[in-house]
């Protein structure tokens, strides 16, 4: 980790939490309370709990792990000091897929939200200049420093809160609660299916992981990030679905289901309220997204997984700008020519797998630094890490054969990049 002591530590404990708030609460939760509601009706409420309920197990299996932690990469490093090198690249190839194909959905629901305001946003020329131009101002902000990053994410967490803030207090005076009154159980495949819909708006946390070398005192700050983003991201989301579905009698057809229910209790203003503040939390995790996956290749370089090149540092700015050069070519082609669906599915099935090896990582990391007290320590550890991978397989047994092949395809197509590489490097030796 030679390159380490060049990265400013420029990320303070509450531009943290912000930062995973930002990457956690981005388009899924202006969509999904109505495809969950289509699922699971009422008991979509009990759907978001469960949720939350995993996600806060996975989150305090993450904060311990990543207190023992103070260099860039996040759950590619754990898995790497776990279980050595080759498994650390699939997970740092699964980080990159995830940021890939999360900016990939994100951006393109974004042209689809601007497409309310004039069909002219429709137009595929119109689409592609979008994505190029947003990309490209998004790039131009890490490019220039991680203190200027986080105060951008700073101003466009609050910036995506306050709408849905707005949405949530003035919807509980408007819920109707005959809607509320429960109806046929959904079955358990169903409610199943459900809950690994909502692990695209849940997940996103270990986003906020992988700049640990430019956050400030990481084996506090990262826990404490952690479990602050992760509770006031559960309520939110709870009263979010509690407000739709009290408030919005077509809940299950609708395809804005947030707009659509502030149209109703608040008239249009209150629809194009929320839609532009949807526009806006996209906008900032599509900040993050960059942000993080253009630290991937950094870290891999540094562990000799990718060239070295991509571990160059800024003179100036400090920034890995190769890196994010790269990343953010990759992350636009993949945006313009890769479907809405593919990249939802390859995004939710990566991240699943990687929050399965980060809970096992926790127990090998135990076994193997038993006394070890300068970090976060939570009790029952390792049956947490237990409860975490039965969970996530538990949401992986609802994908479908195909989405499993396409993630295997592409796990397969990094691992014949890293045999290259480890090939080309012996060769110089």
């Amino acid at each position: 980790m030679k390159n380490q002591h060049k990265l400013k530590r420029g990320i303070q404990r509450w531009d943290l939490v912000f930062l995973i708030i930002n990457s956690v609460i981005g388009a899924g939760i202006f969509a999904l309370p109505a495809k969950v509601f289509a699922i699971s009706g009422v008991y979509s409420i009990l759907a978001f709990l469960v949720c939350a309920f995993v996600m806060m197990v996975l989150i305090l299996v993450f904060a311990e792990v990543s207190s023992r932690f103070e260099q860039t990469g996040g759950p590619y490093l754990y898995v790497h000091k776990a279980f050595g090198p080759v498994p650390a690249f699939v997970i740092g190839w699964l980080l990159m897929l995830t940021r890939l194909f999360s900016y990939a959905t994100l951006i393109n629901l974004m042209v689809l939200y601007l497409s309310f305001f004039s069909d002219i946003f429709n137009r595929p020329e119109v689409r592609v200049s979008i994505i190029l131009m947003i990309t490209g101002i998004i790039t131009f902000f890490n490019w220039i420093g991680i203190k200027n990053t986080a105060k951008v994410s700073n101003i466009l967490t609050v910036a995506k809160l306050f709408p849905l803030a707005i949405f949530i207090i003035v919807g509980l005076f408007f819920i109707d609660f005959t809607n509320l009154k429960p109806g046929p159980a959904p079955s358990l495949q169903d409610f199943s299916a459900a809950s690994l819909l909502l692990i695209f708006a849940f997940g996103g946390f270990e986003a906020g992981l992988v700049n640990s070398g430019e956050i400030v005192n990481p084996r506090k700050n990262l826990p404490f990030g952690l479990i602050t983003a992760a509770s006031i991201i559960a309520g939110f989301y709870v009263l979010i679905q509690i407000v739709s579905i009290g408030t919005l009698p077509d809940l299950a057809s609708s395809d804005k289901p947030l707009a659509d229910a502030a149209t109703g209790f608040m008239g249009w203003s209150g629809g194009m309220f929320i839609t532009v503040g949807a526009v806006v939390s996209i906008m900032g995790t599509l900040n993050v997204q960059i942000l993080s996956g253009s630290r991937l290749p950094f870290a891999l370089s540094e562990e000799d997984q990718l060239p070295k090149i991509f571990g160059k540092i800024h003179p100036k700015f400090a920034t890995p700008y190769v890196s994010l050069l790269f990343f953010s070519a990759l992350v636009a082609f993949v945006a313009i020519f890769w479907g809405f669906m593919n990249s939802l599915a390859i995004s939710v099935i990566s991240r699943l797998v990687l929050y399965g090896l980060v809970c096992a990582s926790l127990i090998k990391l135990r076994k193997n630094q038993p006394n070890t007290n300068s970090f976060f320590k939570i009790p029952y550890g390792n049956h947490f890490a237990i409860l975490g991978i039965l969970a996530t397989i538990w949401l992986l047994s609802g994908t479908q054969t195909e989405e499993i092949i396409d993630i295997l395809i592409w796990t397969g197509f990094g691992l014949i990049i890293y045999v290259i590489h480890k090939l080309g490097s012996t060769k110089k030796k």
